[in-house]
């Protein structure tokens, strides 16, 4: 650059600066260019339409500044000639400048590969020089190999031809020194070394039998192999070494010759001989005298000690017998499936005696071990079906196990309802209170929860991962849906609504003997069970095994529609027991007295007062479990109504005429005529969930029962007055029960009106008089 700027030199033409500072700036364009990684177009600043090849283009390769110059003269005044020449003295400013700082900021750079250039020069010259003396070195020990090698050509071919005599001495002495070596072997018992020397001989005596030398090697050889042979049978008779030295003999008798067909047989015959020796001494560890070992270790005695036999059996037998095809396979395996049964015989018996544990951890161990155990000779006889055998045998114990839980659930249930009986049963201890039903149910329903999940928990080891066989289809999918959630969760629960409804039997069966108290705590228990219980149930047991199985399922509004069918219909029996209780007492207090010559009234009849001190007992008893419920705005004057005979227009439109002597209607006719159009009361409508519906079905019941009692009596003076006493002392009370107190005064207007009806004398008490007597009582 600072040459070009200095003008020509003395050796240079006129024009020769000027043509090689613009070739100069592009070629260094052009490697900022490559630098940057610019494509032409953005490297000379030209437009994306703009011509290649245009002479007048600043930034293009083909600038020629005589035409740019020529062009500007011809389109351009003289101010845009100026601006131009400003433009483009500032554009080389701008480049100078730009060039400079470029050089600035990549000097260093430029210095370190101005210095690797150098090191690279001398390095290079070094490497040649040692290439060179690489080259002189090979040549000479090419040189020096190849005159080693003319030299002693003649001594190596003379040197194979000895070797090879030599290899032929060697083996013409191991051939003459066989009948000595094969005595040895056999004086010392190894036999294998035995087998394998005449092995190795057998061929070469073979070939060259018709030489005498050889013929009578040959002869004492044979002589010798069949004293081995004879030998080797004896050991192999006489069974006392284990499976592989009798595979041993197996294989050295088939190497030596002998026929396979007796050898199989033999080899079978002696391992059932090992394998029912371990069967005997499993099945007597099962008899009554000894005690017998847990499930575990016995299931690792069987496992160690007849399925390891079997292992060895069918591998050697494999190993020893492949030549025998099809036919020898199905053999092995005919022989695998009649002692594996026999085998599982024994471990079905063994599993038997656990079904009554409450342990499952150690029986699924003793499964998972069992069940290992027999994947060797599954994969080993595929065709026998052992592994198969041990799935079904554990699928059997799994559903077993279910149906002891569900037995337990329900021994469970029935304990509690025991101790439910118990406790309502035992008198109190003075100065002490019993368990009240909120408490007892809620004993009932955490004890029932409780033995629930345990025997979730129990049954969740059958899926564990760590167990072999929790993979298995059934396992996977039929176990989970079919077995733990449908047959022991949903059994459990349709049993338990089973249990309670048989409580509901008629009187004078079991419904006789139970106490109100358990039909209330039953009902509300089931309940319960339709609100959340049942739903918590089966969404932890869908959370603990994860259902692959597409069969059907029982819902769970079936579930809860069943529970509240079953609290229906325990509470509706709660309400037909109670009020049959006081109906008793009500009907034995009609039908034991006089009412005709009774004495004039001055109290209550105690009878009454037993009604309302057991209704408000029953009240408090069912406001223990269940919410009040709605009543109807009762009025102001509930408890301060009196009863008479014509306590009422419509009674006295009935009961007027009768003591009229020119009545010409019948009595009986009008007071039929008038319940045609009372309100018509359903003594036996469906109770709801709530107290003032069971109380007031327990109410209509009693006071049900008395109207009859009262039409089946006949009444003086002052019988009716005690009936109109006695019914307006029920309705201070009652009243407040109920969930109308209407129902309350129609009910006791009929009783009242019955017994003016059957009355030849029927003279009401002043209310007045009734009020005294009710408020004394």
């Amino acid at each position: 650059m600072a040459a070009a700027a200095a003008g020509p030199g003395p050796g240079d033409s006129p024009e020769g600066p000027d043509a090689e500072a613009p070739e100069r700036r592009r070629k260094a364009h052009g490697m900022l260019k490559l630098y940057y990684g610019l494509s032409e177009g953005e490297a000379a600043g030209r437009a994306p339409g703009s011509d290649p090849l245009d002479p007048t283009d600043l930034n293009g390769a083909h600038f020629d500044p005589e035409v740019y110059l020529d062009k500007l003269r011809r389109e351009c005044p003289l101010a845009q000639l100026m601006d131009s020449e400003t433009d483009m003295v500032r554009q080389i400013r701008a480049l100078d400048s730009d060039m400079q700082t470029l050089v600035y900021e990549n000097y260093n750079k430029f210095i370190s590969a101005t210095d690797t250039i150098r090191k690279m020069k001398n390095d290079f010259r070094k490497m040649e020089d040692e290439m060179d003396r690489l080259a002189a070195n090979m040549a000479v020990i090419t040189d020096f190999s190849a005159r080693i090698s003319a030299t002693l050509q003649d001594r190596h071919e003379r040197i194979t031809k000895l070797a090879g005599v030599h290899a032929l001495l060697r083996k013409l002495q191991f051939l003459f020194e066989l009948p000595s070596r094969l005595t040895k072997c056999v004086e010392l018992g190894a036999y294998g070394q035995a087998v394998r020397y005449q092995g190795r001989a057998q061929a070469v005596l073979q070939q060259y039998q018709h030489l005498p030398s050889f013929r009578a090697i040959q002869d004492d050889c044979q002589v010798i192999t069949a004293h081995l042979a004879q030998q080797l049978r004896q050991r192999f008779r006489e069974g006392g070494s284990g499976a592989p030295e009798q595979a041993e003999c197996v294989e050295l008798l088939l190497a030596l010759g002998e026929p396979a067909e007796e050898l199989c047989e033999e080899f079978l015959a002696h391992a059932r001989g090992r394998l029912e020796a371990e069967l005997r001494s499993l099945e007597a560890e099962l008899g009554p005298s000894p005690p017998a070992p847990d499930v575990l270790e016995f299931t690792d005695r069987g496992g160690s000690g007849f399925v390891g036999g079997l292992c060895q059996v069918a591998a050697a037998y494999q190993e020893l017998f492949a030549a025998q095809g099809p036919a020898g396979a199905e053999k092995l395996a005919a022989f695998a499936r009649e002692l594996g049964g026999c085998y599982f015989a024994l471990v079905e018996r063994r599993l038997a005696q656990e079904q009554g544990g409450s342990d499952n951890s150690l029986l699924v161990r003793a499964l998972d071990r069992f069940h290992r155990r027999l994947r060797a000779p599954g994969a080993l006889l595929a065709v026998a079906g052992l592994a198969d055998a041990a799935t079904e045998i554990v699928e059997r114990v799994a559903r077993e196990r279910l149906g002891h839980h569900l037995q337990g659930l329900r021994a469970a249930f029935l304990g509690c309802l025991t101790d439910v009986r118990q406790a309502l049963a035992a008198p109190r201890l003075a100065g002490k209170e019993g368990p009240g039903l909120a408490e007892l149910l809620a004993n009932v329903a955490s004890s029932i929860l409780s033995h629930i999940k345990a025997s979730l928990a129990a049954v969740h080891l059958f899926t564990a991962k760590e167990v072999s066989f929790s993979n298995k289809p059934y396992f996977r999918g039929e176990f989970c849906s079919q077995g733990v959630r449908e047959g022991l969760i949903v059994g459990f629960i349709r049993s338990l609504c089973q249990t309670a409804q048989s409580f509901c039997d008629s009187p004078g069966e079991k419904g006789g003997a139970t106490p109100p108290a358990l039909l209330l705590l039953l009902s509300r228990l089931c309940l319960d069970y339709e609100t959340a219980t049942i739903s918590y149930i089966l969404t932890l047991t869908d959370e603990q095994f994860l259902v692959q199985d597409q069969s059907p399922v029982t819902p769970v509004s079936t579930l809860c529609a069943e529970a509240r069918e079953t609290a229906r219909r325990l509470l509706t029996h709660y309400v037909k027991v109670q009020g049959l209780v006081i109906s008793q007492m009500l009907r034995k207090s009609v039908e034991t007295r006089d009412w005709l010559s009774t004495l004039e009234p001055r109290n209550v009849r105690a009878v009454m007062k037993r009604v309302v001190e057991d209704t408000t007992a029953i009240d408090v008893q069912v406001g223990l479990l269940y919410e009040e419920g709605v009543r109807k705005a009762q009025s102001s004057d509930s408890s301060k109504r009196t009863f008479s005979v014509y306590s009422s227009s419509r009674q006295q439109g009935r009961y007027a005429p009768s003591y009229t002597p020119s009545a010409p209607m019948d009595t009986n006719l009008l007071s039929n005529i008038q319940k045609l159009f009372s309100e018509r009361i359903d003594v036996f409508s469906p109770v709801e969930f709530n107290k003032v519906s069971v109380l007031t079905g327990i109410i209509k019941i009693s006071l049900k029962t008395l109207l009859e009692c009262v039409r089946l009596r006949t009444f003086g003076r002052f019988g009716l007055q005690q009936v109109q006493v006695d019914c307006h002392f029920l309705q201070l009370y009652l009243w407040r029960f109920v969930a109308d107190e209407e129902l309350v005064h129609l009910l006791l207007d009929e009783v009242v009106a019955s017994a003016a009806l059957r009355c030849p004398d029927p003279v009401p008490m002043e209310p007045s008089v009734v009020e005294v007597i009710c408020e004394r009582g």
